[in-house]
């Protein structure tokens, strides 16, 4: 028989992640005296190295802080060039744009869509703006102290988890783009013309000296010195849109994180530019039904429903707050919750966006004994983002552009110096104020229903974090799509619901690749102290704690 993962229970800190190395990195920094913060960033710096399909330096991140008091929230994502424009876009895809890339989901991509790979879609990197940020607002260790385990790993060598290595062949197998700007690609990502199979040694040096620069001069040799001089003359030289200016004008932004209530509870997401008000706009809906005392089926069509009408609002409405004004406080109001509600049927529905009254990633969380505690996100996006990389530098640039709309009407219109729609969202779990710990499930458009369903299992379930995760998830992709894990079918009520709900109209498929479905973490504060944490079964998650 197969036995369940059990969940860890840590009387003092502990680290969950995707990647055992880099959860083992965090937990050394914890031990050396390090708090959360110095923890997360130990860990989400060695994640570029030991995940790079998945994050890289040259990504973004997002990340919520409980400080032993109240909750901070970080938008270290980074904006377009300033040469970006619609036209230019237009032009360089013989003005209809690139064909739509399902990255987003199906409700997100109505018509052309922004190139996936090359330049067009680069947006500058903000994860070394964020990693100095956090630090500097939270950090007790040395910043260059964190990067030791990244760099050693980078510049010796590391055995590649049987997890990453199927993500990165995964990614291999797609037909590659081709150019100058793509020349740096394989030497680094794909020597020998293959991904590295799981157990083999990968070794990426020029990462190593990119990650001691960074170090060493808190980031900014990566936005006003040798790295922004060597990303701006790429740029010139390949058809890149990305100046020097444009690095050094970015800016990480502090924002104050968002919530609605849900069962005793109040879950927190970050506002836009991020897509967590869609998990937001979802539980509110759901909280105005007793989802525990449901039979299964309507549980999961009404999950499924409330998801799709969240998706639908986020999609219409989340853009740049700098640029555009975005109705969050109106979208999250119970009044708008209530309407939405109202148009939930017994029928699997294709929704529209409301409207309301104007007023490839990876995720970590950690906690300390102080009580500080972390949930982190970052992300080059699509498997290996643009595949642009740095000659000599040995990372990849995100193609978080692709998020913008082509749509001149659209609030998220491509534009220059704007922030994206950006799907990666770390989540937070508070009650009546006081800490539960943060969460998050990784994957594109899965995310918010990842966290939908985490959430749901554990207040509506009652599971700890680990048997949370454990449980099987569903996804909904477009219209009345619906792919569930094969365990949902394993079980006599799996098989009878599915079989209740395509009778209600949805179309239900059984998924035959696991990935689509996310990879989570989850760490929650004990009442008498300590910490239980869950960490990802479907990629070999690793959680460690102290």
């Amino acid at each position: 028989m197969a036995y369940p993962r059990q969940p860890l229970f840590a009387p003092h800190g502990a680290v969950a992640t995707s990647q055992p190395l880099a959860a083992a990195a965090g937990l050394a920094v914890l031990r050396r005296g390090g708090n959360a913060v110095d923890a997360a960033l130990a860990t989400a710096i060695t994640l570029t190295v030991v995940q790079p399909p998945s994050n890289d330096i040259g990504g973004d991140l997002f990340a919520i802080v409980w400080d032993g008091e109240r909750l901070h929230g970080l938008n270290a994502s980074g904006r377009s060039p300033a040469a970006l424009t619609r036209e230019r876009v237009l032009a360089a895809t013989g003005g209809r744009g690139a064909a739509p890339v399902d990255a987003l989901g199906g409700a997100q991509r109505v018509g052309p869509a922004m190139p996936a790979r090359g330049w067009l879609p680069v947006t500058v990197p903000g994860a070394p703006a964020g990693w100095r940020d956090l630090h500097d607002r939270f950090g007790s260790l040395p910043f260059a102290d964190l990067f030791a385990d990244a760099i050693g790993y980078a510049e010796h060598g590391h055995p590649v988890s049987p997890g990453v290595a199927g993500i990165w062949a995964r990614a291999l197998a797609a037909p590659a783009p081709t150019g100058p700007e793509f020349a740096e690609f394989d030497r680094v990502f794909a020597p020998g013309g293959r991904a590295p199979r799981a157990g083999e040694r990968w070794r990426n040096p020029d990462a190593a000296r990119t990650l001691r620069l960074i170090a060493e001069t808190g980031a900014a040799d990566f936005y006003r010195g040798g790295i922004a001089a060597a990303l701006a003359a790429h740029a010139a030289r390949t058809g890149g849109l990305l100046t020097g200016d444009d690095l050094a004008r970015h800016t990480s932004t502090w924002v104050t994180p968002v919530s609605v209530h849900y069962r005793g509870h109040e879950v927190w997401e970050l506002p836009p530019n991020g897509q967590g008000l869609a998990a937001l706009l979802a539980l509110h809906i759901l909280d105005g039904a007793d989802l525990a005392g449901l039979p299964l089926t309507e549980r999961l069509h009404r999950q499924i429903e409330a998801m799709k009408l969240g998706f639908a609002d986020a999609h219409a409405h989340v853009a740049d707050p700098e640029r555009v004004p975005v109705p969050t406080e109106a979208l999250l109001s119970p009044g708008y919750a209530a309407a939405r509600r109202a148009l939930i049927t017994e029928r699997a529905a294709e929704p529209a966006a409301g409207d309301p009254e104007r007023g490839g990633t990876v995720y970590l969380c950690t906690a300390d004994a102080g009580g500080m505690m972390v949930s982190l996100i970052q992300s080059t996006y699509l498997a290996f983002g643009s595949r642009v990389v740095l000659p000599g530098h040995g990372f990849a640039l995100q193609n978080r552009g692709l998020g913008f709309r082509l749509d001149p009407a659209h609030p998220n219109v491509v534009g220059p110096a704007k922030r994206p729609f950006h799907t990666i969202i770390p989540g937070f779990l508070t009650r009546d104020g006081r800490p539960v710990g943060p969460f998050g499930v990784m994957g594109g458009h899965m995310q918010p229903q990842g966290h939908v369903q985490l959430v749901s299992a554990t207040l509506d379930g009652g599971l700890d974090p680990q048997a949370a995760l454990d449980a099987p998830r569903w996804y909904w992709h477009a219209g009345r799509s619906v792919l569930v894990e094969p365990e949902l079918v394993a079980t006599a009520e799996g098989r009878a619901a599915l079989a209740e709900l395509r009778a209600r109209g949805h179309e239900i498929a059984v998924a035959e690749e696991p990935g689509v479905f996310g990879h989570g973490q989850a760490i929650w504060r004990l009442p008498d102290g300590g910490y239980v944490v869950g960490s990802e079964p479907r990629v070999g998650g690793g959680m460690l704690g102290w």
